[in-house]
């Protein structure tokens, strides 16, 4: 967001630049809430699976699949429980900018791979059950969906905003 915007949203709301901020903190704080309890069951879910007596007999393409969507869900929990660990890290340092800053990269970083894993995993599950081609597809499908609702669905309602 712009300078000048951010001052005009502060003047609409009769906001301090430290209440904005508080309020961006919370703001974010409670999309990280809605988010972390799927992606830590997700990983979770994903650390097990080896475990299981079914997992010896995928393929070496499949246990590439399998390792890369483990990767992926592991960095998105930690990019979105990392907002957390800053602000114990930077609690009663007046560092509200930064932190509301830095959380908004990890949450957004979190997100993208957040999405890559669940698309690994709906590619895992469709080659596994219906086959390479099939798993290819669902993939696609899965990352448009998600590339539409998270990115374009986003910057649409950005530039309907500004005109």
């Amino acid at each position: 967001m712009t300078e000048n915007r951010a001052a005009q949203i502060r003047r609409e709301r009769h906001e301090t630049p430290t209440e904005q901020l508080d309020r961006n903190w919370a703001d974010l704080l409670q999309e990280l809430r809605v988010v972390q309890t799927g992606v830590q069951l997700l990983t979770g879910l994903l650390l097990t699976a080896v475990f299981q007596s079914r997992f010896t007999g995928l393929s070496g393409y499949e246990h590439g699949i399998y390792l890369s969507t483990v990767c992926l869900s592991t960095l998105s929990t930690a990019l979105l429980i990392t907002p957390v660990a800053l602000h114990r890290g930077l609690f009663r340092q007046h560092a509200r900018g930064p932190l509301v800053s830095a959380g908004q990269v990890c949450a957004i970083a979190g997100l993208a791979l957040l999405g890559l894993a669940v698309t690994g995993v709906v590619l895992l599950i469709f080659t596994v059950t219906a086959g390479r081609p099939a798993g290819v597809i669902a993939a696609t499908i899965t990352f448009v969906v998600f590339a539409s609702l998270w990115t374009v669905l986003p910057m649409l309602l950005r530039r309907q905003q500004r005109e």
